[in-house]
């Protein structure tokens, strides 16, 4: 749809007017609504249990009344009267295409599509590209795991824009190099982590990002390293090109949320998803702007329309009106609930230990965070690699960590364990596990 000299993919849609938005909203909000009642067995029984029905839906607000879901709702509701389950709304011979999560935090659940869910949502895709800036003149390499996972046939929103892309998937590091650096493609996709340490390997082969190869910007997803100040700038110093953070939910679809050139948030896709923050333990609702718990309902996915879906993501929403021009709600996004721990009455996030240890020079940027009980209190302790070439003493080198995380934290680690170049084992072409917990009795 996009237009050459546009900066907008769809324009109407982009910059539509809040009433005008919020007017769709609650036009799909109510036929999603109904639709789920009259086809998902999960919705009827769980809407009369708490005593709503569809046509109690009025305004956008009114979806408070209606109950929860989460992903303990859809592994129990999963293969449950047919492969699909009971959330489930049409029948399978309307699927066109499945993907599944991850599994890193229980059963890997599906999320179905039907045709027209899978066209909008590479259209979306498509809008998220031209957003960054990728145009018909631009080599694209599609560097995600292509096996099950909801991001590999972003690829195809990428053609959209006209540009050449690349399928690349997860190419081992030396033949993704050779990719690069013999086809010269200007944009990349892959996660954070993955993107720092391509870059270093890069460096360890000879090979100068900057200056050997023709990447211009680099699109990272699956980690919060993007929208990390200190992570993003420090990718782009690297590569010498522009990171752009993009956002996505496997229980929706690839990525929902992208950012702009400002980089203040990331715009979400407001037309798909209706978004609600919540208090992460009471779930009572809170105003717009608020820290909580990211709510969403899906507006036009039928396969498997997800009513009040709790995210376990953390973070606000800013509806104002972005530089941009786009009108979209921005979502500032802080880490995961399930990563949150609280030290001495602190709430302490992996992306805070984040944004302080790629901050500092003289480390490689990669960490492990382990969480334990000492003394009836929680505790944690920060393991950090440090480059060959610093000079200062392993001592020297944890008491700038812990004074650092003190700063930035407000409650240093309990200790500070240093390991050479390469020796913490967290690199990962995918996603890296940064966080253990040893606690025995863990918070709900």
């Amino acid at each position: 749809m996009g237009i050459n000299n546009s900066k907008y993919w769809n324009e109407a849609l982009e910059t539509q007017s809040r009433d005008e938005l919020e007017a769709q909203q609650l036009k799909d909000l109510k036929e999603i609504v109904q639709f789920a009642y009259d086809n998902a067995p999960y919705y009827k029984r769980s809407f009369d249990a708490a005593g709503v029905k569809p046509s109690d839906i009025k305004t956008l607000k009114d979806i408070e009344k209606f109950p929860f879901i989460n992903k303990k709702t859809q592994r129990e509701t999963q293969g449950v009267g047919s492969f699909l389950g009971e959330l489930c709304a049409v029948p399978e011979d309307e699927v066109v295409f499945i993907s599944t999560s991850s599994g890193s935090t229980g059963v890997p659940t599906i999320s179905p599509f039907t045709a027209k869910d899978f066209d909008e949502f590479q259209d979306t895709e498509a809008r998220w590209f031209w957003q960054v800036g990728v145009r018909p003149q631009d080599r694209y390499v599609h560097a995600l795991n292509f096996s099950l996972y909801v991001g590999g046939p972003d690829v195809i929103g990428a053609q959209r824009t006209g540009a050449l892309c690349i399928w690349g998937g997860t190419l081992p590091s030396e033949r993704l190099l050779w990719v690069l650096k013999t086809y010269q493609p200007t944009v990349i996709w892959t996660s954070p982590s993955y993107a720092w340490q391509l870059g270093e390997k890069a460096l360890k082969q000879g090979i100068d990002p900057k200056k050997d190869l023709n990447i211009k910007k680099i699109i990272v997803a699956g980690e919060l390293g993007g929208s990390i100040d200190a992570t993003r700038h420090a990718i782009e110093e690297l590569w010498g090109a522009q990171v752009y953070d993009f956002y996505g939910l496997s229980d929706i679809f690839g990525a929902c949320a992208a950012m702009c050139e400002y980089k203040d948030g990331l715009h979400i896709a407001e037309n798909h998803i209706l978004v609600e923050t919540v208090d992460p333990q009471t779930g009572r609702v809170l105003p717009p702007g608020s820290k909580g718990e990211f709510v969403f309902t899906t507006l036009r996915k039928h396969a498997r329309p997800l009513i009040r879906f709790r995210t376990g993501d953390i973070g606000w929403i800013d509806t104002t009106k972005c530089k941009c021009g786009r009108t979209h709600g921005r979502i500032h996004v802080l880490g995961r609930k399930d990563d949150m721990f609280i030290v001495s009455a602190v709430n302490v996030f992996t992306s805070d230990v984040e944004a302080v240890i790629r901050g500092i020079s003289g480390i490689t940027g990669e960490y492990l965070i382990r969480i334990f009980e000492k003394d009836f209190t929680c505790k944690y302790s920060v393991e950090i690699e440090t480059k060959f070439d610093n000079k200062q003493s392993d001592e020297e080198v944890a008491t700038l960590v812990s004074n650092s995380l003190k700063a930035r934290i407000g409650v240093k680690p309990y200790t500070v364990v240093v390991h050479k170049d390469g020796d913490l084992n967290t690199r990962s072409e995918h996603k890296s596990k940064r966080v253990i917990d040893e606690r025995t009795q863990k918070p709900e």
